[in-house]
């Protein structure tokens, strides 16, 4: 086993209990292991951390932004490597492995020049409405953040946290998934390659207890996780004894609404892209379908012919649209989802099963005529699974799309832009997209309402959550 701890600016051996099996899930088979961090371990990633802020948070902008520049360079020089080992590690098709690469260096680009701005306005002047006084407020650095990412898009939520932390001049403690922990490890060896002050920036491995030994540590001064809600609840009440600053992006059942004035081919593309893509392993997939009864018939007939079209097998041996789940756990859960519609007695149109593949892989589903009350139409399964309902009126799509739990993201498609933008100011979500597949983009927000989350990540909002406000007011007289 290679040293798989990265704190201080040296590699370490985990001293833990636990031992990480990373798999093939296009095989089911272990590709590394690695021993997980332990409670010492911990507190010396976090101890380093506070010793390295400091010094790293008095560095100018432009400072900062430099070294942001040259990971985003380091991650296309790495770019052959990174794509095979997503599609090992992961299970990702090559395409979907290359975007994720692109966002994450796209990623590190932008908030680069965040920083470097940051240099032109250290202080705001504040308008008072009294005389005789003056104020300005300053933007700094919260201090040590620790990060929490999940499997489904290690390399791309990763760089959703580090970039604008360490843009902004915070320090980091970052615990990967156990996973996928070995994609994550490319950001400790660039760091190396870049000569990046020790303590900046620190990766701790680990399962679900070194998680919660982070999320559980004082000497943090912020936590941002992205996973589940059950675990998104532990890490907000971790926070909660602390008083400290949380970001958390969780889960989604998200709706994708159909009107009958669209192009159905058009439709068609853009539904299958809102559930399959990473295999349907997304917060944000959009796997409620809400279609105009009047084309009801019609599109579901396309979907499915084009969903049994759809190549599903090994990235690493052929070209495939859709790729294996990402660990057994998923796959026995989706499994499990296949079995409740069997008992809910649900109207499979196609799919429900899994496929004699010797990985974790399942076949493009949908169900039709989903009543609101199944347990498929209410929770996230996190797999290729669609559930499908008819409306009548736009005021019955809108009652159906916002009656969830959730409210990450939702989707439009209508040739009536008035209607589309309309439906989009009445949607409760935090990011809408109107005839569109689900085009991510580093400049605008991430996050959403209800139970998909407090805050915002991506833009100068995921900077602003790394940072703290103060403001100065003196006395003219």
């Amino acid at each position: 086993m290679n040293p798989a701890l990265y704190i201080n600016g040296q590699w370490q051996d985990g001293q833990g209990d636990e031992q990480l099996s990373p798999c093939d899930p296009s095989l089911g088979q272990v590709i590394a292991r690695l021993q997980g961090a332990s409670a010492q371990q911990i507190d010396l990633a976090v101890t380093a951390a506070r010793q390295a802020l400091g010094p790293w948070r008095s560095l100018s902008g432009s400072q900062r932004g430099h070294y942001l520049h040259s990971f985003a360079h380091e991650l296309e020089r790495r770019r052959s490597t990174l794509l095979e080992l997503q599609m090992r590690n992961n299970g990702k098709p090559r395409h979907e492995a290359s975007v994720d690469l692109d966002d994450a260096i796209a990623t590190f680009t932008y908030y680069a020049g965040l920083a470097q701005q940051l240099d032109a306005t250290p202080n705001r002047e504040v308008p008072l409405s009294a005389p005789g006084f003056q104020a300005h407020c300053r933007a700094e650095a919260l201090g040590v953040v620790g990060l929490i990412v999940p499997w489904n898009f290690p390399l791309v939520t990763s760089a959703w946290k580090i970039a604008p932390a360490l843009a902004a001049g915070c320090t980091v403690v970052l615990k990967p998934s156990e996973v996928t922990p070995l994609i994550e490890q490319v950001y400790a060896e660039i760091a190396e390659t870049l000569g990046l002050p020790p303590g900046v920036l620190n990766i701790v491995v680990g399962a679900s207890t070194v998680g919660a030994a982070l999320s559980a540590h004082p000497g943090l001064d912020k936590l941002s996780f992205t996973g589940s809600n059950p675990v998104g609840q532990k890490v907000m009440h971790s926070c909660a004894e602390h008083c400290r600053p949380v970001t958390l992006e969780l889960g989604g059942k998200s709706p994708i609404l159909v009107f009958e004035d669209c192009d159905l081919d058009q439709a068609v593309e853009w539904i299958i892209a809102g559930f399959c893509w990473n295999a349907g392993q997304m917060c944000s997939a959009t796997s409620r379908l809400l279609v105009h009864e009047a084309i009801a018939d019609s599109l579901l007939q396309r979907l499915t012919q084009a969903l049994e079209r759809l190549r599903v097998g090994n990235p690493q041996h052929q070209e495939v649209d859709m790729g294996p789940l990402t660990c057994e756990a998923q796959y026995r859960k989706v499994l499990d989802y296949f079995a409740i519609a069997r008992d809910e007695g649900l109207v499979c149109l196609t799919g429900g099963e899994a496929l004699a593949e010797p990985g974790w892989f399942v076949s493009p589903t949908v169900y039709d005529q989903v009543p609101g009350d199944s347990r498929l139409w209410r929770e996230e399964i996190f797999g290729p699974v669609l559930c499908a309902r008819r409306f009548s009126t736009e005021a019955e799509a809108l009652a159906l799309a916002n009656d969830s739990a959730f409210g990450l993201v939702a989707t439009v498609i209508s040739a009536d832009l008035a209607r589309a933008e309309r439906l989009a100011a009445a949607l409760e979500v935090g990011h809408v997209w109107i005839n569109s597949i689900q085009a991510v983009f580093v400049e605008t927000s991430w996050g959403g309402t209800k139970g998909s989350g407090i805050g915002r990540e991506l833009g100068p909002w995921g900077l602003a959550a790394y940072q703290s406000l103060k403001h100065v007011t003196r006395c003219l007289g």
